[in-house]
């Protein structure tokens, strides 16, 4: 395992000391290079992306449409099969209620996400989506949590999917439970004939053991964002620069245990703009998992209102929910530009080319060697009740 500088916090009581992304900054160094002679193009198994982005499957940026519109941008999307559009034939209703729910100052009550995730998810909705995504001829991805793997995974596989993700909070490689048969990734993955990404994973030893039960991908980090509760619900918050390090040497690890399998990192977190994405691939991630920003886009099915999926949980909710924001463009502005305002918000991939221009860098491969130093300048840290991921 990777060696940390340990803090005492107390007497015999110790701490590994971690870094946010905002403390973590990119340093030229080499050459410049023409942006155009840049490329941001990654591929996972047999599927080539043009941006290095995979969306977060929150119902409040994710539909089919703009499912479609990231992939034909150059990126993946990602549909939750547990979401609004696996529960509603035509969830045009619930959006507007969320949306007429929010205020000037908040967005819609948790409890109100509550009753309208409270509908069961019906496996014939979940095909018909992943269907429609196929025949716009975009790469299809479905999110499953680990809970409802086992019960959902042969739905959207039967359907066609292209990548299957199992994501949650936190994944671990092996559940143990006392009520019934736990999912056993391993197992699952080796019976399967789709390319499968999981996470989320915190530390070197998670992230090496999840890419041990055959993922084609690792998604790094809690998902924490402005607007989660992760900190104050569960004390559980991951500095994000230090886990996608700890990712990345995991995965130098593994391709040395398996003689050159390379399994992605995924960074899924406090990633809101243009420079928070070039940090995150710089500190050795290969993609990055993007909700939040994308709700400025004029496509966003939620109107401005932002959620993520943990926000709805019955039982513990994790998120709260923001108020409406105004749109900035279109999904193709947002992701691709150009860029009306300088704060990093849209652009977001253009300005990542950019980046690499200026450091010299051609690829992604290449950036992630880029030089770096802590000591952020404090213009993208966490606000009031902000809770950093």
């Amino acid at each position: 395992m990777p060696a940390r500088d340990n803090v005492e916090i107390g007497l015999n009581r110790f701490a590994r000391r971690g870094y946010d992304l905002d403390e973590v900054s990119i340093v030229p160094s080499r050459r410049t290079r023409d942006h155009d002679d840049v490329s941001t193009a990654w591929q996972i198994d047999a599927f080539r992306f043009e941006i290095p982005l995979v969306t977060s499957p929150s119902d409040a940026v994710v539909s089919p449409t703009t499912a479609i519109g990231v992939g034909q941008a150059g990126g993946l999307g990602v549909l939750n099969a547990e979401g609004l559009w696996a529960r509603y034939d035509d969830p045009t209703d619930v959006y507007r209620q969320l949306r007429e729910a929010a205020g000037p100052h908040g967005g819609p009550p948790v409890s109100l996400l509550q009753r309208l995730y409270a509908e069961p998810v019906k496996p014939d909705l979940v095909t018909a989506r992943v269907k429609e995504l196929s025949a716009a001829g975009v790469t299809t991805a479905v999110r499953v949590s680990p809970q409802h793997t086992v019960q959902l995974a042969p739905t959207v596989l039967a359907a066609g999917v292209d990548l299957l993700v199992i994501q949650g909070t936190i994944v671990s490689a092996e559940h143990v439970t006392r009520a019934g048969e736990a999912l056993n990734l391993k197992e699952f993955i080796a019976d399967l004939d789709v390319p499968v990404i999981v996470g989320g994973a915190a530390d070197y030893q998670t992230t090496l053991h999840l890419m041990r039960t055959g993922a084609a991908g690792v998604i790094v980090g809690v998902g924490a964002d402005s607007w989660s509760t992760s900190d104050t619900v569960m004390g559980i918050r991951v500095p994000l620069a230090s886990a996608i390090a700890d990712a990345a040497a995991a995965r130098r690890d593994y391709l040395d245990e398996t003689g050159g399998r390379y399994v992605h990192v995924i960074a899924n977190g406090r990633i809101e703009t243009s420079g928070a994405i070039a940090r995150a691939l710089a500190c050795g991630a290969d993609a990055v998992q993007l909700g939040e920003p994308l709700r400025v886009a004029a496509e966003a099915p939620g109107g401005g209102v932002w959620w993520d999926s943990v926000a709805a949980h019955p039982r513990l909710p994790r998120g709260s929910t923001s108020a409406a924001a105004e749109p900035r463009g279109t999904l193709e502005e947002v992701l691709l530009g150009p860029a009306d305002e300088a704060d990093g918000r849209t652009n977001l991939f253009g300005a990542l080319r950019r980046t690499m221009a200026k450091t010299g860098y051609r690829d992604l491969k290449e950036f992630q060697r880029v030089d770096l130093v802590i000591g952020g300048t404090g213009a993208e840290a966490p606000g009031p009740g902000h809770l950093a991921g």
